[in-house]
């Protein structure tokens, strides 16, 4: 990017250069498609603390309740041996390995946030595992994060803000299979770390009412249409996060301290 040019003139670069919306859209149809049902898949086979772990994870980070938090409870009913009869062996295993959609369209968001090629598919695959693996992991303990296990709501907010931040530096050198240092990610994991929080926050305040409205509208099929809304908002803040921490590593100053590589041109 050039030099001369504004750093608001560089975001807007970057953000039409990255697409954000097109990125947010894709990544939030793999997650809805791809993830969660690895997701309930997983719940349904996992052992009861699990399963209530997973429903508080739930409910701790998008703010469901009543009927739409009891759905999701349903899913969990079903036992391991129930959710194999009906999906069958195999279709659990592609429903897994379909998951790892998510992962490839995070990975293309990072290099394109980052202008870097398409990493070669044997060796970036492993990482699409170990990333899937690592967020179902994380989002189990999710709930407990949330109350810094039993230690209060304000004190959950500042350590999931940090665990966010965490997850988010670590996913972007995996996904990025090492290519960037570090320190220059950092900013970037922050912001999605701090705007994950604060989306989460926001979401115990207007997901209930949303949730009640669409229910009200649409029936059973209201919730989906919210949560798919929900996804769309969080990898808004996520893609967003990523492309403004490129910008900010590239500012002079930031850049000698954190030892940030030559940036590279936006793509055409």
């Amino acid at each position: 990017m050039r030099r001369h040019t504004p750093l608001l003139g560089r975001l807007l670069e970057q953000f039409a250069a990255v697409k954000i919306l097109d990125c947010a859209f894709r990544l939030a149809a793999q997650a809805f498609l791809g993830a969660l049902p690895a997701l309930f898949v997983i719940g349904a086979l996992a052992p009861d603390w699990m399963q209530d772990q997973l429903v508080l994870s739930i409910r701790r980070t998008l703010g469901l309740q009543d009927a739409a938090l009891d759905q999701v409870r349903e899913v969990y009913s079903a036992t391991g041996t129930t959710a194999i009869a009906s999906t069958g062996t195999v279709g659990i295993v592609v429903t897994l390995l379909s998951a790892t959609a998510c992962s490839r369209a995070l990975q293309a968001t990072c290099e394109r946030s980052w202008h870097l090629p398409k990493a070669k598919a044997r060796l970036a695959a492993w990482r699409w595992v170990a990333w899937l693996t690592v967020w179902l992991a994380a989002l189990v303990f999710q709930g407990l994060v949330q109350d810094a296990f039993g230690a209060g709501r304000a004190a959950g907010a500042v350590l999931a803000a940090a665990g966010g931040t965490l997850l988010w530096w670590w996913t972007q050198h995996l996904l990025l299979g090492a290519r960037i240092p570090w320190l220059p990610l950092l900013p970037g994991a922050v912001l999605a770390g701090v705007g994950v929080q604060l989306l989460s926050a926001a979401s115990m305040f207007y997901m209930p009412h949303a949730v009640e409205r669409s229910m009200r509208q649409f029936g059973s099929l209201g919730s989906v249409f919210v949560l798919m809304s929900w996804l769309i908002g969080l990898f808004v803040v996520i893609t967003l996060a990523i492309a403004i921490g490129y910008v900010l590593v590239h500012e002079p100053r930031p850049a000698r301290w954190l030892r940030t590589p030559r940036a590279a041109p936006p793509p055409p």
